[in-house]
């Protein structure tokens, strides 16, 4: 069995990639640079990670149509990251159907491969209330797959950390001996993680909540 791993370099993302590792057999990396204010850090991560990992079959895919998009205070630095608990609503980190470039990038690197899944790091249980962070979603895009690929292809969707929490996904990640000290989760800074937005706090809360200290600086 062989994996395709979404692997962004924050913490979900990470804990995927160890847990494919403990299930496929042959696991490549997909990175997918959007413009996002932090995508220099987060490559660094993936990079990291992927040595950490012994990840040898590594693609960098480049998708600036999102950043020219915009809509979403992760691409577009004339909106705030909000620093304050979400309210009601999608909230205005979210960019808008990013799971489903991955995934169609991760999907069509996977049929080219012969592999036979693709693992992405996305949490329903403890996020943000993202739209395609449901498993409606990747159930839904599984079905697309099917029909969009050769009779003979078979990818399966994998969402490993779907519906933990994030206090799960630190246990799990500690439990799989995943370097989380390599990961990167800020939403806004590159240097040090500012510890205020919304990544920043769910990451803190679950790593306090499993009793372990974060690895990563923030200011």
């Amino acid at each position: 069995m062989s994996a395709v791993v979404c692997l962004s370099g924050g913490l979900d993302s990470c804990v995927t990639l160890y847990d494919a590792k403990t299930r496929e057999g042959d696991v490549a990396a997909l990175h997918f640079s959007y413009g996002q204010r932090t995508s220099a850090r987060e490559l660094r991560a993936f990079g990291e990670i992927c040595d950490h990992a012994g990840i040898t079959k590594r693609l960098v895919v480049r998708q600036p149509a999102l950043h020219d998009i915009g809509g979403s205070a992760l691409t577009d630095d004339r909106i705030d990251v909000p620093t304050d608990e979400p309210g009601e609503g999608i909230p205005i980190t979210y960019v808008p159907f990013r799971n489903g470039q991955i995934l169609a990038v991760a999907c069509a690197w996977a049929e080219a491969l012969s592999f036979d899944a693709v693992f992405i790091g996305a949490v329903e249980e403890d996020s943000s209330g993202y739209p395609d962070c449901r498993a409606a979603f990747f159930e839904a895009f599984g079905r697309a797959v099917d029909a969009g690929t050769r009779p003979e292809t078979r990818i399966r969707i994998e969402t490993p950390v779907l519906h933990l929490d994030k206090q799960g996904i630190v246990e799990r990640g500690i439990a799989l001996d995943a370097p989380l000290q390599l990961t990167w989760s800020c939403y806004q800074d590159d240097l040090v993680a500012c510890g205020v937005c919304e990544s920043c706090r769910l990451r803190r809360r679950g790593f306090a909540r499993a009793g372990r200290v974060d690895p990563i600086p923030y200011a």
